[in-house]
């Protein structure tokens, strides 16, 4: 006669001195176990993984006058969400799949509220300044500027540079998510897709989260688009890098961006009726 099932349930919940304890077992067994078994302990584990993922999304959002540690318990939301929510058979990574789901979380958070996103006067102004002290550095140096270069240009510190930037992408830039028309920018806030830990982390999330959109793009859409959003580049620069005219450039990006928002937006409508 077979175990009853609330019996396996409570053996499932005592320490079984021959099984590893879920920290030290591989995210696929404990994926495995949350859907198999509603493992609450491999669940609590896969959300430990992951905080770090939703303190950089939250991040993202401190200067827009909320408490950073509101912002990573609202993420967190998501977070849990996205972990109850997955299907490892998708043949996509966790991360790739929480990280919109913990984006929207906060957002929403913000529209809930009714928060306009707001960039304080002084990192517009920053963000303009730095405009034109990219392009004049780009051609005393004869190379794109570093964060340290325009740092020392600006008398200011890498943070502040960094922050502007960061502002000025989102002031201008078209979410994914919109509708926006907008012919004199190619905006795209990439920053919004996808997140991460600081520095190298972050891009490797965005490059994994942007990966199978990109395989929609032929090759010179996809390097046009890394050298803007990843390298940083100007459209003036990229059309001397690439060999062809900047307004070639600007009509190529908003082509690629249109069909990147498109695939995106469409997996995260197919993902809420899941």
């Amino acid at each position: 006669m077979g175990e009853p099932k609330h019996a396996a349930a409570a053996g499932r919940s005592m320490v079984d001195p021959l099984e590893p304890p879920p920290r030290d077992l591989p995210e696929k067994v404990l994926l495995r176990r949350i859907r198999q078994e509603h493992d609450q302990g491999a669940r609590e584990e896969l959300i430990t993984r992951y905080l770090p993922l939703v303190r950089g999304l939250a991040r993202r959002f401190a200067s827009r006058g909320q408490p950073v540690e509101d912002l990573i318990q609202v993420g967190s939301i998501g977070l849990i969400k996205a972990i109850d929510r997955f299907d490892p058979d998708r043949g996509v990574e966790l991360s790739t799949y929480a990280t919109p789901t913990i984006m929207g979380e906060i957002k929403r958070y913000f529209r809930d509220k009714g928060w306009a996103v707001k960039v304080p006067r002084a990192l517009q102004d920053l963000n303009v300044r730095l405009n034109r002290v990219v392009e004049q550095l780009t051609v005393d140096l004869n190379r794109s500027p570093s964060i340290a270069d325009m740092a020392k240009a600006c008398g200011v510190s890498e943070e502040e540079v960094l922050e502007a930037l960061e502002s000025g992408r989102a002031y201008n830039s078209l979410s994914i998510y919109g509708s926006g028309t907008s012919e004199e920018e190619d905006a795209f806030e990439i920053a919004d897709c996808l997140g991460g830990e600081e520095g190298a982390y972050e891009l490797v999330e965005q490059r994994r989260f942007l990966a199978p959109a990109m395989e929609h793009l032929d090759e010179r859409e996809r390097l046009i688009l890394h050298l803007r959003f990843f390298e940083g580049m100007t459209q003036t620069q990229i059309a001397a890098r690439v060999g062809i005219s900047q307004m070639h450039v600007s009509r190529l990006i908003r082509k690629a961006v249109d069909v990147l928002r498109q695939t995106i937006v469409g997996e995260g409508e197919h993902d809420t009726r899941l």
